[in-house]
């Protein structure tokens, strides 16, 4: 009792750690729970012998983690299309500041565009990007995980690397100056001022929408003449939206008859809105808790 007990003192002291690895791995907060939770059984059925030979539990648990997850990755990559938009599990928090915990998940400004650009690579690369470039694992570690030599390891996160460099967006430092380019854009939505809208938007702005199954049509649009358009196309909604914070950058979350009806995460580059992407998967939706805006 006294060795189980230990374990699971162990475990919980990096239990903050392993889910951060496998948030930035998977993108959604329920997986990265289920990928913790799997480590743990892993390391539950280890037999005694083979616990005291691991000198580096954390770096053991890293490994786990990292190996579960990297299934899940590579299950997803075969059930889903490479053409469709998908939008990670956003995670929402009140317009007023984010708990301890998602602070932690968050750091390293690891917002929804970051997320999404990581959703575009290949389950290795991730990998590797994650493991090297955001936890420091060397690539000896890395190769053994993704059955490849060093080398290999090394050219998966550079082109991952490239990959992130060239799409990611990074956004503006002033939480207060990006609160208020987004409530610029809601109230010319509400208010159907497209000449508004596009002074607003960032002239290479990029809109991605996940609609999930629902034919909804729309998926990506780029140009802040488009989107200024697709906005007022759904003006109606706009009033139906809540301030929140998406990823730890301000956001909307809009309810419509007390159903979520879109979560829309913005990121602002000077003073411009240079991405928006909107999760609008009924089923998705319809698992978040957005218990903090019921009337």
């Amino acid at each position: 009792m006294e060795s189980t007990e230990w374990l699971a003192e162990r475990f919980e002291e990096n239990r903050r750690h392993l889910r951060a690895v496998a948030f930035r791995m998977l993108g959604s907060l329920s997986e990265a729970d289920d990928a913790v939770q799997e480590s743990w059984l892993r390391l539950s059925r280890q037999r005694e012998e083979r616990l005291t030979a691991i000198d580096n539990l954390t770096g053991w648990l890293t490994t786990v983690v990292a190996r579960v997850a990297l299934t899940m990755l590579k299950t997803r990559s075969r059930e889903e299309s490479l053409d469709a938009v998908h939008i990670p599990e956003p995670i929402i928090s009140p317009e007023d500041g984010l708990d301890p915990e998602h602070e932690a998940l968050l750091a390293d400004s690891v917002g929804l565009a970051l997320l999404v650009v990581l959703e575009t690579l290949q389950p290795a690369e991730r990998l590797a990007f994650v493991l090297h470039d955001m936890f420091a694992v060397p690539f000896e570690d890395i190769a053994v995980i993704v059955d490849k030599s060093p080398a290999a390891a090394r050219q998966l996160a550079s082109r991952a690397r490239r990959r992130v460099q060239g799409a990611d967006a990074v956004p503006d430092p002033d939480l207060g100056r990006q609160r208020a380019v987004v409530k610029a854009f809601t109230a010319a939505s509400r208010g159907g001022d497209l000449a508004a809208l596009v002074a607003v938007l960032d002239p290479d702005v990029v809109l991605r929408a996940d609609y999930g199954s629902l034919p909804a049509g729309l998926k990506l649009l780029r140009g802040a003449e488009a989107v200024a358009k697709q906005a007022l196309m759904f003006a109606q909604f706009a009033a139906h939206a809540h301030p929140a914070l998406v990823n730890g950058a301000p956001g909307r979350v809009t309810i419509v008859d007390g159903k979520p009806a879109a979560v829309m995460g913005f990121t602002v580059v000077d003073d411009r809105i240079k991405e928006i992407n909107i999760l609008a998967d009924p089923e998705r939706l319809s698992e978040l808790d957005l218990t903090i805006f019921e009337a």
